[in-house]
């Protein structure tokens, strides 16, 4: 044999037993990550608007059936696609009923658009006639349908327009005509709008049914982002394994144009629609719009562009008379939940704000007038779900510890009490009259149980205890220590994973996990089976440490990264990484750094930077420059490049990869629409030019998550194999 062919014969040879060996790892991974991780939860759990009984998807997505609240007992059935009339149904995979309940809205066929966004061919079902029929005969798919609320129409996209089609008479009327890809959107968000603002719907309908209020996003101006889509293996393209096609949509970075908002009304009975013209030209965003207790109060929402003035407006949609009813300027950023959690309720709206220094729940009536402060104190507040029949809100705090979440009642008197497990995790929905709560309860040692208990928080049965669950997955949890530390006079919330086994005599590599991103947390005393899991039980400790910046400690902790991404949290970290060294079970030789997303960036910041204790660290999806990233994002917390210029530069590990100090690996999906792969590249391409080496692993065709085709096992399983081999 040639020494060419035995080089060849020996490639072979390896590359087939380091396929074998990374098999294994692949299936000591998979238990602990998504999907495999999954625990049931209730779906599409919908009260009816009495608060009496409750719909839930059956198992077998065929079927809606309705519940007694109380007892349990199942009552009817209330949508069986066995018996519908008309049009006939395999599956579904979600529903929505109407305002009196007498419609149904499912849905089949779901492609998602983006993170958040999809379109589906959309059914409306008549409960007493039990007529099954398309939501359009005339556009094959649709996109987030809203139902007026006497359940006669229903408002929905489709290929950028807007359209209403009257139940009654079964016709489709066009309200918008000017939509085109790329160009006019309206109705729906753009990328920016969805990612940053979490909303899929820019539409509302006024309580007489008679006006239909809407955003309109010109994104012409906007740059056009190109991605390439492979023929691939997992969800293949057929035909681009050949010739990859151009995937393109619009997408503003940093300091760029963004979409030209504009907010109008549609009359029903007229088909008329008028621009409503809002009064301050500082106005860049408007993240949200909906109606308040009449058809005169269509409330509206605005942010400036560097996001630090916002302003809500009363408007009349029929005279478009506008009235500013609140304003909060900040010297920082507002904070989104004030525009993300705004309550409109039938006497006032609460807004949770933080401009006292913690978030806290504010109370106006609708002429702009601050009416109280609901449950004042020195905690963060999380959510607020609303005020019962007895006038007591119901709310959620981040205390006793930041690390919790507890669901509390202050009744008229201002007496709190917990009406969930005063520690974990707790998350409710509560029925339209306040009465009753779905309350969904975890801890890192214990899976999610749902409850319905009363809105005093008497526990009166079991919905879904997630018994399978807990015993096939909680024994694969390993337990979470809790700690905290300090660095540069600030304590840091943390926990340690130590490794299966463990034995305080031995020293074991260390993995430090971080997302640090602004109002983030990631030390929550909640259920969690992830891959850190699976580390220790491969012999590794795991610890966790929230830097300055992030949320649920006071503003003035989350502040300090305003203007300086990445400054003080590189120092906390590496800080952090500093107690984990002085641990006596620790291998200060053997520590790696790892994160996804604003983690995979906070990576390079510490991996990049001199003081860099890690000999090894892992960026997956990583930001590079915060210039390749959106503009509401980056722009929140730095402004724009021109208004920040130094800001941007210290804050980019693209412009500190030649002082790279440890090892690397960098993974990215080639799709990922969020953080570009170009960010992953760029860095790449400086490290080249300084004549640096890294390790690279790229999932074709995969978005930011990643979470499709086994996909997160393997990239938990590379980042083992490949920790196993370099530490």
């Amino acid at each position: 044999m040639k020494l060419k062919a035995i080089i060849c014969a020996a490639m072979m040879a390896a590359a087939s037993v380091a396929a074998y060996a990374a098999a294994p790892v692949v299936a000591q991974v998979s238990p602990y990550v998504y999907p495999e991780n999954g625990v049931a939860s209730v779906p599409n759990f919908t009260y009816m608007p009495d608060g009496n009984s409750y719909l839930t998807l059956a198992t077998d997505h065929r079927s809606v059936v309705r519940y007694d609240t109380k007892t349990g007992n199942q009552l009817e059935v209330y949508l069986d696609l066995g018996t519908t009339r008309e049009s006939r149904l395999d599956f579904i995979d979600g529903f929505a009923i109407s305002a009196d309940a007498s419609k149904v809205m499912v849905w089949t066929n779901t492609e998602y658009v983006y993170r958040r966004s999809f379109t589906a061919e959309y059914y409306i079902y008549d409960t007493h006639s039990r007529l099954l029929r398309p939501l359009s005969a005339q556009h094959p798919r649709q996109q987030s349908p809203i139902i007026s609320p006497n359940g006669r129409m229903v408002a929905f996209v489709a290929d950028n327009n807007i359209y209403i089609k009257k139940l009654d008479y079964n016709s489709e009327v066009a309200v918008t005509a000017d939509g085109a890809p790329g160009s006019i959107i309206n109705g729906i968000p753009d990328w920016v709008y969805e990612e940053e603002f979490t909303t899929t719907c820019s539409m509302t309908w006024a309580p007489d049914n008679l006006n239909l209020c809407y955003l309109r996003y010109d994104e012409s101006a906007v740059p056009t982002f190109d991605m390439q889509r492979y023929g691939g293996s997992c969800s293949p393209n057929p035909g681009l394994d050949l010739y990859p096609q151009t995937w393109s949509y619009k997408y503003p970075v940093a300091g760029q144009v963004n979409s030209t908002v504009s907010l109008h009304s549609y009359d029903v009975e007229t088909r008329k629609v008028k621009t409503i013209d809002l009064p301050d030209n500082r106005i860049e965003y408007i993240p949200a719009i909906a109606y308040g207790p009449d058809e005169n109060s269509l409330i509206v929402a605005t942010l400036n562009r560097e996001q630090n003035h916002y302003e809500i407006y009363k408007v009349n949609p029929k005279s478009t008379v506008c009235k500013s009813i609140y304003v909060e300027d900040s010297k920082t950023w507002v904070t989104p939940e004030s525009y993300e959690d705004l309550h409109l309720g039938a006497d006032g709206f609460v807004i949770l704000s933080w401009r006292n220094g913690r978030h806290q729940l504010y109370k106006y009536n609708y002429n702009g007038v601050e009416t109280g402060q609901i449950a004042p104190g020195d905690y963060d507040i999380t959510a607020y779900y609303g005020c019962d029949p007895a006038g007591a809100h119901i709310f959620q705090v981040a205390a006793p510890n930041p690390r919790d979440r507890v669901i509390r009642r202050i009744d008229a008197k201002g007496r709190i009490t917990d009406i969930s497990p005063s520690t974990g995790d707790s998350q409710a929905t509560f029925s339209p009259d306040m009465r009753w709560m779905l309350l969904c309860h975890s801890s890192c040692t214990s899976v999610p149980v749902y409850t319905l208990a009363t809105n005093e928080g008497k526990s009166v049965r079991t919905i879904q205890d997630n018994a399978a669950a807990a015993a096939r997955l909680q024994p694969l949890a390993a337990p979470r220590e809790f700690f905290t530390m300090t660095s540069d006079g600030a304590t840091l919330q943390g926990f340690i994973i130590k490794p299966a086994n463990f034995d305080p005599a031995r020293k074991y590599p260390t993995v430090m996990y971080q997302y640090s991103g602004p109002g983030s947390q990631e030390v929550r005393d909640r259920w969690r089976l992830d891959w850190y899991d699976a580390f220790a039980r491969a012999g590794y400790v795991v610890i966790c440490v929230d830097p300055r910046g992030t949320g649920f400690q006071g503003r003035a902790f989350c502040d300090q990264v305003y203007g300086d991404l990445g400054h003080y949290e590189t120092i906390d970290q590496i800080a952090a990484a500093r107690y984990a060294a002085s641990l006596p079970y620790v291998d200060a030789d053997r520590m790696a750094i790892f994160g996804w997303s604003y983690g995979g960036y906070e990576t390079l910041m510490v991996a990049t930077d001199p003081a860099c204790p890690f000999k090894a660290a892992v960026a997956v999806a990583p930001v590079t420059d915060w210039r390749f990233y959106d503009s509401v994002y980056a722009e929140r917390y730095l402004n724009t490049p021109q208004q920040n210029e130094n800001g941007y530069h210290t804050s980019a590990p693209l412009n500190r990869a030649a002082n790279l100090q440890c090892q690397l690996l960098i993974m990215h999906g080639t799709a990922d629409d969020n953080v570009h792969p170009n960010n992953s590249l760029e860095f790449i391409s400086r490290l080249q030019a300084a004549g640096l080496l890294c390790d690279l692993w790229l999932f074709p065709n995969m978005n930011h998550s990643i979470n499709f085709c086994n996909g997160r096992a393997l990239v938990y399983a590379k980042m083992l194999d490949w920790l196993n081999r370099n530490l």
